[in-house]
C-alpha cells in the first residue's frame, strides 16, 4: 500500500490542511479502536491470549509490516505488505478487535524499529483500523459476527460478503492513504489514485483472496498455519529475484551507478513534477561529463587499470553532488549527471566546477599518479529543451564544445549546435544519396612538368544532387565526418575509384589514381584490408591506387593513425602528402612513411609570383623532397607563367586548371587517350 509518507518523517505544519487531515484520522481512528477493545470481554481477552493461531498470526503481521514485498518498478513505499492478507483473517475469524488490535501492535513495532515519526505511525495505526472497520461494517450487514470465543469459518456462499468486504477495506485504505499524499503533495486526489490504481488493485486483491484459505486452514490445526507461509517465503524470493534483476538492469556494472535507462526514467520524473510545478520556475539540470584523454590510460596500462579509474571517478562524482541529485553512467568514460532542481545557470555551473575539483586530485595506481580532468557540457529545462531527448542531445553538444576549447565547462548555446534541422536533414538525404549512387567521382590530372604527360589522377567527390544539382564536397563532407556516414562513403568511394581505375587499366590506360584519405579513415583499422581486398578483386597492383592524406592528420593524431600507415606500407600503396607546409610534419617521421610525393599547397603556389617569401617556402619543399627522394607536386595551378617558374625550380609535376578541371569518368577517358601512349596489349 502506498505510504502517506510521501509526507516525509517530519510533523506537518501545524493548522495546515494535511495537519488538519492527520488529526482528524487519528481522532477518528482512536475513537473507533477504543470502542472496539472496549467491546471485548476477559474471556474473549483469555482465548485471545491463550490461543497460539492467534500468536502465530500476529508474527504474521508483524513480518510482513517489517518487510514489504517490493518488486521490479515499485519502490517500498508503494510495496505490497503480506500483514493485509493475515490481519484480513483475524478479521473474519475473531472479529474487528482481535484484528484492529494485531495490526496496531504490528504497526507499533515496525514503527519503532524504523524509528517513523509518531505521527506517521499513530496515522497507520487510525488507517488500518478505520479500513479494517469498513470491511467489518459489511461483513455485519451480510449477518457475519465472529469473536475469539465464537470464530467464524467461511463457506462457499459466504464468498461474495468476503469479496465486498475485501473491496471496501481496500477502498478506504487506499483513500486514506492517497488523500494524505494529495495533501502533502498539493496535487488532485484522483490523480494521486491513479499512480498505481491497477498495481495496487492486482496485488492486494491477490493478498486479501488468501485470507479466506488462511481461516480455514487456522480453524483445521494450528499446526497447518506455518505451511502458509511456504507460498508467502516464494513471493518474496520471487521478488527479491526480480528486483535483483530489475537493479542489474538500471544499473552499471562495473561502478554500480544508476545507467542510461534508470537516467531516463528518473530525468522523466523530474520533468512531470516540474511541469506540475504552478510557479513555473523551476529548472532542471542535465550535465554530460567525458573524461580526457583517458584512452591514453587504456592504452597504456591496460584496461582493469581504467577500469579501476572509472570506479574511483564515479565514487568522486557521487560524493560531489547535492542529496537528491543523481550521476550515472552511459558508458566508456561518459558520465551524466540528473540535477532534479537547480536555481539557474549559474547554481548548476558551480555544480560542475565541484564535480571537475573533485576529479583534479590526483589519483595513483600502478605506482603512478593520474591528474584527471573532464569536460562538462550543461543543459536546462525549459531554457534549452522540453525532454529528456533534447537534453541529452544538447549537454553533449555543449560538452564537445568544452573539450574543442579546452574551457572545461560549457552551457549549451543554438550558436554552438552543429545539429541544426538542416544539418540533420541533409544526413538523411547523404544517407540515401549512397544508397542511390548520388554520389560520383570526378577526376583531375596531375601532369608532369617536364614532358607533360599524367603522372596520375586524383578522384574528388561529388554529391549529384536532385534537387541542388551537382555539389562540392565542401557542401556535406564536413557533416558526414561527424558521424558514422563518413566511414560509408569512404568505402563507397574507394570502391567506385577501383572500379574506374580497373578499367583504364583493361583499356591500356595504366595511370595512377589517387584518393584521398581523411583522419577518420585512418583510424579505421580495417582500412588496410579493405584496400587489400579491392584491389584483389578488380585484379590491380597496389601501386595503381595512392591515398592522400594531409599533413595535419600526422601532426594531430601520428600514434592512432601509425597502425593503419603501417599496413598500407606492407601492402605496398603508396602515399601523397597532401596540403605540405601548412603542418608541422616531423622528418624522421615523414621519411619512415611510404611516402612517395609531397603536394605543396595552393596558398603558396597561388603567390609564387607575387611574394618572394612564398617562392623561397616552394623552392625549399622542392628541393626537401629531391633530397628526400620524393616527387614534389604543385597544386592550383592556373596559368602557363606559374607553371614555368616551377619547372625552373625544379618542381616535378603540377596540378590545376590550367592542365585540367575535374572531370566526369567518361571525360577523363578522353583526355587519358589524348596523353597516355597505349600500353602493348596482354599476352593471352
Amino acid at each position: 500500500m502506498k505510504d502517506p509518507n510521501n509526507t516525509r518523517n517530519t510533523t506537518p505544519r501545524r493548522g495546515s490542511p494535511l495537519w488538519i487531515y492527520f488529526a482528524a484520522v487519528i481522532a477518528a481512528g482512536t475513537t473507533t479502536f477504543a470502542v472496539a477493545l472496549g467491546g471485548m470481554s476477559g474471556a474473549e481477552l483469555d482465548t485471545l491470549a491463550g490461543n497460539p493461531v492467534f500468536w502465530i498470526l500476529g508474527c504474521f503481521i508483524v513480518f510482513g509490516e517489517l518487510r514489504p514485498i517490493v518488486t521490479a518498478g515499485s519502490a517500498e513505499r508503494s510495496a505490497a505488505t503480506t500483514s493485509t492478507t493475515f490481519s484480513f483473517a483475524a478479521l473474519l475469524s475473531a472479529g474487528l478487535p482481535v484484528a484492529a488490535l494485531l495490526q496496531a501492535l504490528a504497526v507499533i513495532i515496525c514503527g519503532v524499529f524504523r524509528r517513523h515519526a509518531v505521527h506517521r505511525t499513530a496515522f497507520n495505526v487510525a488507517q488500518f483500523t478505520l479500513s479494517l472497520s469498513g470491511a467489518a461494517l459489511v461483513l455485519w450487514l451480510f449477518g457475519i459476527k465472529a469473536s475469539p470465543t465464537d470464530p467464524w469459518t467461511p463457506t462457499g456462499p459466504d464468498l461474495l460478503p468476503i469479496a465486498l468486504a475485501a473491496v471496501a477495506y481496500f477502498a478506504c485504505n487506499d483513500t486514506f492513504v492517497c488523500s494524505a499524499v494529495a495533501l502533502h503533495e498539493r496535487v488532485s486526489l484522483l490523480k494521486v489514485v491513479r499512480w498505481d490504481l491497477g498495481y495496487q488493485v492486482l496485488v492486494h486483491m491477490a493478498l486479501l483472496a488468501l485470507a479466506p484459505l488462511v481461516v480455514i486452514t487456522m480453524h483445521r490445526s494450528a499446526a497447518f498455519v506455518p505451511l502458509i507461509a511456504l507460498p508467502f517465503v516464494a513471493v518474496y524470493l520471487n521478488a527479491s529475484v526480480s528486483v535483483r534483476r530489475e537493479h542489474q538492469a538500471r544499473h552499471d556494472g562495473l561502478t554500480g551507478l544508476p545507467n542510461r535507462k534508470l537516467l531516463t526514467v528518473r530525468t522523466e520524473e523530474a520533468l512531470s513534477a516540474a511541469r506540475a510545478d504552478r510557479t513555473g520556475d523551476r529548472r532542471i539540470g542535465l550535465f554530460l561529463l567525458d573524461l580526457d584523454r583517458f584512452k591514453e590510460v587504456n592504452d597504456t596500462l591496460g584496461h582493469p587499470t581504467g577500469d579501476r579509474l572509472l570506479q574511483i571517478v564515479a565514487h568522486r562524482l557521487t560524493h560531489s553532488v547535492r542529496p537528491g541529485d543523481l550521476v550515472a553512467r552511459l558508458g566508456g568514460d561518459e558520465f551524466a549527471v540528473l540535477l532534479p532542481s537547480v536555481r539557474d545557470e549559474q547554481a548548476a555551473r558551480e555544480v560542475a566546477a565541484r564535480l571537475r575539483a573533485a576529479l583534479s586530485e590526483p589519483v595513483r595506481l600502478e605506482g603512478l599518479s593520474f591528474d584527471l580532468e573532464g569536460s562538462v557540457g550543461i543543459a536546462l529545462y525549459p531554457d534549452h529543451a522540453p525532454d529528456f531527448g533534447l537534453l541529452l542531445q544538447r549537454a553533449d553538444v555543449a560538452m564537445y564544445v568544452a573539450k574543442e576549447n579546452r574551457t572545461g565547462v560549457e552551457v549549451y548555446t543554438p550558436a554552438k549546435d552543429r545539429n541544426s534541422p538542416a544539418r540533420l536533414g541533409m544526413l538523411g538525404d547523404l544517407r540515401r544519396a549512397i544508397d542511390r549512387n548520388e554520389l560520383v567521382l570526378h577526376f583531375q590530372p596531375k601532369v608532369s612538368l617536364s614532358d607533360g604527360r599524367p603522372v596520375g589522377l586524383e578522384a574528388l567527390l561529388r554529391w549529384r544532387h536532385p534537387e541542388q544539382g551537382l555539389l562540392a564536397p565542401g557542401r556535406f563532407l564536413p557533416v558526414a565526418e561527424q558521424t558514422y556516414l563518413m566511414r560509408s562513403i569512404s568505402q563507397h568511394v574507394m570502391e567506385i575509384a577501383l572500379s574506374q581505375v580497373a578499367a583504364w587499366w583493361r583499356d591500356g590506360l595504366p595511370v595512377q589514381i589517387a584518393v584521398n584519405a581523411s583522419g577518420r579513415d585512418l583510424l579505421d583499422i580495417g582500412l588496410a584490408e579493405t584496400v587489400r581486398e579491392g584491389l584483389a578483386r578488380h585484379g590491380l597492383p597496389p601501386h595503381a591506387l595512392q591515398l592522400e592524406i594531409t599533413e595535419r592528420v600526422l601532426t594531430h593524431e601520428p600514434a592512432y593513425a601509425a597502425e593503419t600507415l603501417g599496413a598500407l606500407a606492407e601492402l605496398g600503396v603508396p602515399l601523397s602528402l597532401d596540403d605540405f607546409g601548412t603542418g608541422y610534419s616531423s622528418l624522421v617521421r615523414l621519411k619512415r612513411l611510404p611516402v612517395e610525393e609531397i603536394k605543396i599547397d595552393s596558398s603558396f603556389v597561388s603567390r609564387l609570383l607575387q611574394s618572394a617569401d612564398d617562392a623561397v617556402i616552394v623552392r625549399s619543399i622542392v628541393e626537401l623532397a629531391r633530397t628526400l627522394g620524393l616527387r614534389s607536386i604543385a597544386e592550383g595551378v592556373e596559368d602557363a607563367k606559374t607553371a614555368q617558374v616551377l619547372r625552373d625550380l625544379g618542381c616535378d609535376a603540377a596540378q590545376g586548371w590550367f592542365f585540367g578541371r575535374p572531370m566526369d569518368a567518361d571525360a577523363a577517358t578522353d583526355w587519358l587517350r589524348r596523353h597516355v601512349e597505349r600500353a602493348p596489349e596482354p599476352a593471352a
